[in-house]
């Protein structure tokens, strides 16, 4: 008989005492400096584990913005600076059946919309990026003559909680705050919130280390693991890396690419921003003797939960 996805959930879930993290960033561009320090993060925090995996996803849905020379740019960038990951690399490109498999199992908790992004920045007034949708087609399709529907969530006016690693206790009432979001979107592609989702219950993820530009998403991804009935895993959410005017390093704000030369001065800036106090360069003869010095003495109640200050790497030491 074949494995429905449900059962593979369920076997790779068998084993709560082992440690298993990820690293799934977006190949829209080459690595910056923010994404070695999610790296660096989510891979020490996991390999100082005695039984562990650490494990590798290209978020690729986006195929208008994702790009295959920026997914490969990226393994050589981590390869260069020695990371190893566990078994082969998740692209959530090629998991459309699964995330289709996932939604249609939970018909009951979502309803197609043909509200536009335009039409709803409109009537946000004076916060159109920040709106929370009013569930205008909760009941029935508004405009029925649209040709495309995206489909959303039904939320609840109930507030959800979790305990944070770094940022603490943090509570949202997600149908107030944010509304009836996304799951599938009207051009046919699987919203994040899904994906990461069901990625990762299928690959039994049971940490996740990450910036806390998404700590505020993290309600709705409990949310929806529990009308899926997949396991919660545990949550870390380190502060983000900004540029001299206060903005994230990110592609969108065109931030430079990590150079594969003076490594071990970049990985050095990265353990200090993640409040790891690692000692000078030149107590490593190389970058095995960094990252073992690393393994050895992660400490995550180290990190810092917010950075005031703006911090960029020495690319030239």
């Amino acid at each position: 008989m074949p494995e429905t996805e449900s059962s593979r959930i369920s076997r790779n879930n068998q084993s709560p005492a082992r440690y298993v993290g990820r690293f799934a960033p977006s190949p829209t561009g080459p690595l910056h400096f923010g994404s070695l320090i999610a790296a660096v993060a989510s891979y020490l925090a996991a390999r100082s584990q005695s039984n562990n995996a650490w494990l590798l996803r290209m978020e690729d849905l986006d195929t208008g913005r994702c790009k295959t020379e920026y997914a490969d740019s990226i393994l050589k960038t981590l390869e260069a600076f020695r990371f190893q990951w566990d078994g082969e690399v998740l692209y959530q490109s090629q998991q459309g059946n699964t995330y289709q498999q996932a939604l249609d199992s939970i018909q009951q908790y979502t309803y197609p919309c043909s509200c536009t992004r335009k039409q709803l920045q409109a009537q946000a007034g004076s916060h159109p990026y920040s709106y929370i949708y009013p569930g205008y087609c909760r009941e029935s399709v508004t405009n029925p003559d649209a040709k495309q529907t995206s489909i959303r969530l039904k939320t609840e006016s109930k507030t959800r909680c979790f305990d944070d690693q770094c940022q603490g206790h943090f509570c949202q009432n997600i149908q107030e705050e944010v509304g009836d979001y996304i799951l599938k979107r009207s051009d046919g592609l699987f919203a994040y919130q899904l994906a990461v989702v069901v990625d990762d219950a299928l690959q039994g993820i049971t940490h996740i280390v990450r910036g806390a530009d998404l700590f505020d998403n993290t309600p709705r991804q409990i949310y929806l693991q529990q009308i899926l009935a997949y396991p919660q895993p545990d949550y870390l959410h380190f502060p983000v890396a900004t540029t001299v005017d206060g903005k994230k390093l990110s592609k969108q704000n065109q931030a430079q690419e990590i150079p594969l030369f003076n490594k071990r001065s970049q990985l050095i800036d990265a353990l200090s921003f993640l409040g790891q106090q690692p000692p000078s360069i030149k107590e490593f003869g190389n970058l095995d003797d960094l990252w073992r010095w690393a393994v050895q003495n992660w400490d995550s109640a180290k990190i810092p939960r917010k950075r005031k200050i703006h911090y960029e790497p020495a690319t030239k030491r």
